[in-house]
């Protein structure tokens, strides 16, 4: 009797990319695959799919090394688990963005294999994406390399620092409340459009910092999103009190670009629940402030020195520095990611204010099954994967 495999996702705009995976997991016995509902596309991507659960119920189902599909139930990122504990498969296979402690933990109490697969295309076909055949969406993304918090008033004005981020083509479509600056991000969509405007990043970035901060804001997005999401490359912003810094540094060097990204790997943690609050148990203090603006200054000359040990020493600082003064970043699922990868890395840190998204790495040699991130260039085209 054929072993049960079972695969889960949205599925929206199916592609090449998609029937390749379904291939793969086919290789492992008959494949079940659970669909995300509407609903809970919305609530994981902040939009709507492009086509109903229906239609992509039938799609899936028409392809044919898939042997039955599903719409799941339930909601979040473990939307399936009703049906994955129905079903009983023997094995339950993601790919490396698709992977999370929460599925693994879920897999292992209910005695299934977890198997995580590669994105490998179909000889002869490009490597496809969602994100990709939604080619006018080139709006990008972020990260914040190290000093986040210092964009806000109420830490620079204990001691001044920068923020270094670094802005990302949209090769994966990270979801909502992941630290990846989706929500400021969705803001320049609503303003622009799936693409950037031509014109000055400065009078660009702070135009979208107004439009996601309107009068009356109560809880003020840092303007290192607004930054990292607008300026190319590699930016330092330098902050002293005040939302806005009082210079921005930015980096175009091909060699430094490249270096940050063959240092960088992702591992998900899942979406950062409603009810994390990240405030609570604060301890601010000038000698924290101080500590993480020390460390992002040495962080900043690591890169642009090409010193990966060295970036990897100071990026753990600012991370330690950071979850000095808001211990609530540092959950219990991070926790046991950085003990499980950190004897491979040489520093991490996590996106955002933490309760989800990503434990980011830097390291001398890949981490398996870790999601690599692709660097925007100043003409906003897409490099070759490093």
């Amino acid at each position: 009797m054929p072993r049960k495999v079972f695969v889960s996702g949205c599925y929206d705009l199916l592609h090449s990319g998609h029937v390749a995976f379904f291939q793969q997991a086919a290789k492992y016995g008959d494949v079940y695959v659970a669909l995300g509902s509407d609903r809970t596309v919305f609530e994981l991507k902040g939009r709507p799919p492009v086509n109903s659960e229906q239609e992509r119920l039938f799609m899936v189902k028409s392809v044919a090394c898939v042997k039955d599909a599903m719409i799941s139930r339930g909601s979040g990122l473990l939307d399936f688990a009703d049906e994955l504990a129905v079903i009983r498969p023997d094995v339950f296979i993601v790919n490396e963005d698709g992977n999370i402690p929460a599925k693994r933990e879920l897999c292992q109490t209910l005695d299934i294999e977890y198997v995580v697969l590669h994105r490998v295309p179909e000889a002869g076909l490009t490597a496809r994406s969602t994100t990709d055949l939604r080619a006018v969406d080139t709006m990008p993304y972020r990260i914040d390399v190290a000093g986040g918090w210092l964009d806000q008033p109420f830490v620079s004005k204990l001691h001044p620092g920068a923020v270094i981020t670094i802005s990302l083509e949209p090769t994966i479509e990270f979801n909502e409340r992941s630290g990846m600056a989706t929500s400021t991000r969705r803001k320049a969509i609503e303003l622009w459009g799936k693409r950037l405007p031509p014109g000055s990043p400065e009078k660009l970035a702070k135009i979208l910092f107004a439009y996601d901060n309107p009068p009356g804001t109560t809880e003020v997005s840092g303007s290192q999103d607004t930054i990292g999401i607008i300026y190319p490359g590699l930016n330092k912003a330098d902050y002293a009190g005040k939302y806005w810094p009082e210079r921005i540094q930015s980096v175009q060097d091909e060699t430094v670009l490249q270096f940050i990204e063959q240092s960088l790997y992702l591992m998900p943690i899942g979406q950062r629940p409603n009810e994390f609050h990240v405030l609570e148990n604060t301890r601010l203090t000038a000698d924290g402030a101080r500590a993480l603006a020390q460390a992002t200054e040495s962080c900043w000359a690591a890169i642009l020195q090409k010193d990966r040990p060295a970036f990897g020493r100071f990026f753990r600082d600012s991370f330690e520095a950071q979850i000095a003064m808001f211990p609530n970043m540092l959950t219990p699922t991070i926790q046991m990611l950085i003990e499980q990868y950190g004897p491979q890395a040489l520093g991490w840190k996590i996106s955002g204010a933490g309760g989800g998204g990503y434990v980011i790495f830097v390291a001398e040699q890949p981490i398996p099954d870790a999601v690599r991130v692709i660097i925007r260039r100043e003409d906003h085209q897409t490099a070759r994967v490093a």
